[in-house]
């Protein structure tokens, strides 16, 4: 299973790296250290605490408003495998992006639940690179 450090749950989870460490300080994301003595998170984890947060965030009435860039790098949250197609759902921050593939495809990048993807989009068309 992947693991994250600190920066890296950071930027997929749209903040700075100190709030990602106060986050788990305050225990509210599981950490361990690996044998250099950084923490790191596990990737499942922070699937996880990313979904929880996105659940808990609105549309602050200060918040600006702008458009989004076609590139939502974000963790893979969840994965669906039928016979022939697939879902993916990656959340980017506060965005859950949803893209149904096919089966293979979603072989082929070996695409696990915890796992960094970036999803990208053009017209209605969700499509997703392994990063």
């Amino acid at each position: 299973m992947q693991s994250y450090t600190i920066g890296q749950a950071a930027r997929l989870l749209g903040v700075s790296p100190d709030t990602a460490r106060r986050w788990a300080d305050a225990g509210r994301v599981a950490t361990h250290r690996d044998e250099s003595g950084r923490r790191l998170i596990d990737g499942r984890d922070l699937a996880a605490f990313s979904v929880e947060l996105a659940k808990g965030t609105g549309a602050e009435e200060d918040a600006s408003h702008t458009s989004v860039r076609n590139a939502f790098p974000g963790i893979v949250t969840a994965i669906k495998l039928g016979d022939v197609a697939a879902q993916v759902e990656i959340q980017a921050g506060p965005h859950r992006l949803v893209s149904l593939l096919t089966r293979e495809a979603v072989e082929e990048l070996g695409l696990e639940v915890g796992m960094e993807a970036t999803a990208r989009v053009k017209s209605t068309n969700v499509h997703i690179d392994r990063t």
